[in-house]
């Protein structure tokens, strides 16, 4: 079973689906492994038509099944010195190398492996695949898959997202809601400022405000917060504008994000960077130029995935591989979309996350080993 999940890693890592890209040819391989088992296949395509999820079925077409999810999507690999080819999967000291081996083809594979067996076994409930698009960059095609799901009433018991946590049992993280504000100002020439909006300037302007914001939100953390930090955070990814020393930038953007413990702090944040634009910055940057705007985009605003009291997935998965306990996590994933369904959700997969994102990206085989281990488990236990 090992050397299936690594070969069809191999095949996975040989698909560039970084998310500015189609994820369509990944997608359909997926569909054909899957169909070779007997499933039924649902390929939902995103507005453009050129990516799209795949939601998939075996055994009976019931209630209170078991979703196994992920991401087809990866990070780009611009800028990153690799010391091999990104998308193709080299083995070397006991680890699989290669753009996407953790964040997450690497349980992907292990699915698909494994669905061979799983199609043996299903008699009284069903095990469902869902791979997504667009997870790297606002989660965007589980959204999407939310929406079929619940106009097509499917009603899954329980959901494990496989990120990156070393097989660890995660109940919960913040959410993520990521941004980017387009400022419109007026060129001119350097010499005389006062003659244009520099829109640099007032993206300056901008960034400091949220930073005035971010240091407010640590004083709005619950008392019973379980993350760490106990607090909402907010980052600046990137301030993009202007192009040489003497000419006023009538340009500029700023990219940025926060993880909200709570809605509540997300709404502080935007209702007081509106009402600074509003009442500080436009007035000041249209006495000048009357067609000068502030304009954010929501890229994404995908929501906590809240821990529970009661959550059935967490107490499957701790009987099966003996752990006692799970954890809370600082990334984000799709696990609060399928939450917000009504599943059990936990997310558990292999890899760590500190290998996500970088160059020589990297899967120990001992973790896709565990993987595989917990995915027997699950099928004799689940029948």
């Amino acid at each position: 079973m090992l050397d299936q999940a690594k070969d069809i890693l191999r095949q996975l890592v040989a698909f560039p689906t970084v998310s500015t890209d189609s994820n369509l040819a990944i997608t359909h391989y997926i569909a054909g492994l899957l169909e070779a088992c007997g499933a039924r296949i649902e390929i939902d395509h995103d507005p453009s038509g050129l990516k799209a999820n795949l939601f998939a079925t075996l055994g009976p077409d019931t209630d209170g099944g078991l979703v196994l999810s992920g991401h087809t999507d990866v990070v780009p690999v611009t800028d990153q010195i690799w010391s091999t080819d990104p998308f193709e999967m080299v083995e070397q000291g006991g680890r699989l190398y290669g753009r996407g081996t953790c964040d997450m083809k690497g349980f992907l594979a292990a699915i698909l492996a494994m669905a061979p067996e799983f199609a043996k076994t299903r008699r009284d409930r069903p095990i469902h695949f869902a791979f997504t698009y667009d997870e790297e960059t606002g989660c965007l095609g589980a959204q999407h898959l939310a929406s079929l799901l619940s106009e097509r009433g499917y009603r899954p018991a329980m959901a494990i997202v496989g990120e990156p946590t070393q097989m660890r049992i995660v109940e919960g993280h913040k959410g993520c809601y990521e941004y980017t504000t387009r400022i419109q100002g007026l060129e001119g020439h350097g010499s005389a400022p006062d003659q244009g909006v520099n829109a640099v300037e007032f993206a300056a302007r901008y960034v400091t405000r949220l930073l005035e914001l971010r240091e407010a939100l640590k004083t709005r953390a619950p008392s019973d917060s379980p993350f760490e930090p106990p607090w909402t955070t907010l980052n600046i990814g990137a301030i993009h504008g202007g192009s040489v020393h003497n000419v006023i930038a009538p340009k500029a953007q700023v990219d940025w994000e926060m993880r909200p413990v709570h809605p509540a702090d997300a709404t502080f944040v935007n209702e007081g960077i509106s009402a600074y634009c509003n009442d500080t910055l436009l007035p000041a940057m249209r006495a000048v130029y009357p067609a000068a705007t502030i304009e954010t985009e929501i890229i994404g605003e995908v929501t906590a995935f809240e821990p529970t009291r009661d959550n059935t997935a967490k107490t499957f998965l701790n009987a099966l591989t003996g752990a006692n306990s799970a954890d809370l996590v600082p990334f984000g994933t799709e696990a609060g979309i399928f939450q917000q369904l009504g599943m059990d959700v936990v997310v558990c997969g292999p890899g760590s996350i500190e290998q996500a994102h970088k160059a020589d990206e990297f899967l120990a085989i001992d973790q896709l080993e565990r993987c595989l281990d917990v995915l027997h488990k699950i099928d004799q236990a689940f029948p």
